[in-house]
């Protein structure tokens, strides 16, 4: 009967009363639990950052970015940090051959609008031989080539009553010793609430070649050509009717040419015209348009 006492009081001392919700014996508690992940989340500051992390089931695919395009990415990015640093404006547009199309200018005076800037065509360089032999076979058999042209033009006031504005434009194109200086002198006069008229006077000269050097050889040509016409404008339809004449010294006669122009809806247009040439037979084209700036 003592033994049975005795016993019966030392499961009494070791036993432990569980309360509700509370945690059972060896089990961390959420305050434990939260230090715990805490002490083993990865940290910046840690040697080994990756820690605790299954590499394996880590998506790679993110950084699945070729060569080519990232370059592109980077290139874009000087391209625009150069343009909100010196104000230049780039614009390219992509053509079916494979090669950009890419135009840069530069305000150099907002008093008269002046301009200066380039017009370029870029090609890819073929980094294999199936890119090699797919360039050639788009081109005839031939790899197109880089080539541009650096330009500035110019809008000033007219004289008077004699004409209202005058625009200069000279264009140099190294590749194929080619430059053009240009002007037009342009009058507009209302007719009425809806209709006016735009008389343009123009004068070009093209050269070809390059200046002879001292001991080598050199020819230059030189076409002067000028033009005239007079654009009638109805704000109402929007139809415009124009009539021209175009004289250079190659043809040493003038050429005539009609057109018109009407705005469907907007943004498109269809225009269409005829024409005189130095041969002798009738021009005629019709086209139509669209033009959207953004």
């Amino acid at each position: 009967m003592a033994a049975a006492f005795i016993f019966g009081a030392m499961l009494t001392a070791q036993a432990q009363i569980i309360p509700p919700f509370s945690p059972a014996p060896g089990a961390t508690a959420p305050d434990d639990e939260e230090a715990e992940l805490a002490e083993t989340a990865p940290d910046v500051n840690d040697a080994d950052v990756l820690r605790g992390i299954d590499v394996d089931k880590l998506d790679w695919s993110q950084l699945a970015i070729d060569a080519g395009t990232l370059n592109d990415i980077i290139a874009a990015k000087k391209r625009a940090k150069a343009t909100a640093s010196n104000g230049l404006d780039w614009s390219t547009n992509a053509n079916a051959n494979g090669s950009s199309a890419v135009t840069v200018k530069q305000s150099v005076s907002p008093f008269w609008d002046t301009h200066i800037g380039a017009d370029m065509t870029v090609t890819k360089e073929p980094t294999t031989m199936s890119e090699l032999l797919a360039e050639k076979a788009a081109n005839g058999g031939n790899l197109p080539q880089s080539s541009g042209s650096a330009w500035a033009a110019a809008t000033a006031p007219g004289a008077g009553v004699v004409w209202d504005k005058t625009a200069v434009e000279a264009r140099v194109d190294p590749g194929t010793e080619q430059s053009k200086l240009a002007a037009s002198l342009t009058k507009s006069l209302p007719l009425s609430g809806d209709t006016s008229l735009t008389l343009q006077n123009g004068y070009s000269v093209n050269q070809q070649g390059t200046s002879a050097l001292p001991g080598v050889g050199g020819h230059i040509s030189r076409n002067y050509e000028t033009d005239q016409s007079a654009k009638v404008t109805l704000t109402d339809t929007g139809t415009s009717i124009t009539a021209g004449q175009t004289m250079s010294t190659n043809d040493d006669k003038w050429l005539r040419k009609v057109g018109a122009e009407q705005k469907l809806f907007d943004n498109v247009t269809v225009s269409g015209s005829v024409g005189e040439t130095s041969q002798g037979a009738v021009n005629k084209s019709l086209t139509a348009g669209f033009k959207k700036s953004w």
